[in-house]
């Protein structure tokens, strides 16, 4: 199953939670600078999404924070317990391996494809910062989809994933 198919998968799973979105589909990008002119629109939180290795224990991290967030890789590392350079960014085919998605389509909707092995770690501001709606690619780059916090929280969970929130603005 591939593009369409795991989108309109995606918002089958979404709509058996009874979760409402809102979705601006725009031409395809690929960084967080390409994006915003196509949804800066929206009122939210919008996302920027890395997905790591660990590359001592072999693991992989979905790491979702605010768009305009600088992530230091080493910091986080400690943050998470992984040791401080143990973090990189894991290739494409691990991405299309894990989540079943590719370069710049990154998405905590993704993880429904995960099998367990891709932990999540949140920036709290998704869900501290007062948003009506937070944003995210739907398992494609050429649109953006919108939810509540409080949806999101519940469809991560019900892939099996708890998401490890952490606060980046005290780092």
């Amino acid at each position: 199953m591939a593009g369409a198919g795991l989108r309109a998968e995606l918002e089958r799973r979404l709509g058996a939670l009874d979760i409402h979105t809102e979705v601006v589909e725009h031409p395809e990008v690929f960084t967080v600078e390409e994006m915003m002119p196509h949804i800066q629109h929206l009122k939210g939180a919008h996302s920027k999404n890395l997905f790591l290795k660990d590359k001592k224990k072999k693991g992989y991290w979905l790491v979702t924070v605010l768009h305009d967030r600088q992530v230091n890789l080493n910091d986080l590392a400690k943050e998470l317990g992984v040791g401080s350079g143990n973090l990189r960014f894991a290739d494409e085919a691990a991405m299309l391996e894990k989540l079943k998605v590719g370069q710049g389509c990154a998405t905590p909707l993704a993880l429904f494809c995960d099998s367990g092995e891709v932990k999540f770690v949140l920036d709290s501001a998704f869900l501290e910062g007062g948003h009506k709606k937070v944003f995210f690619h739907p398992m494609t780059n050429s649109a953006t989809m919108g939810l509540s916090p409080e949806d999101l929280l519940t469809f991560v969970k019900e892939t099996g994933h708890d998401p490890i929130v952490i606060d980046f603005d005290k780092n």
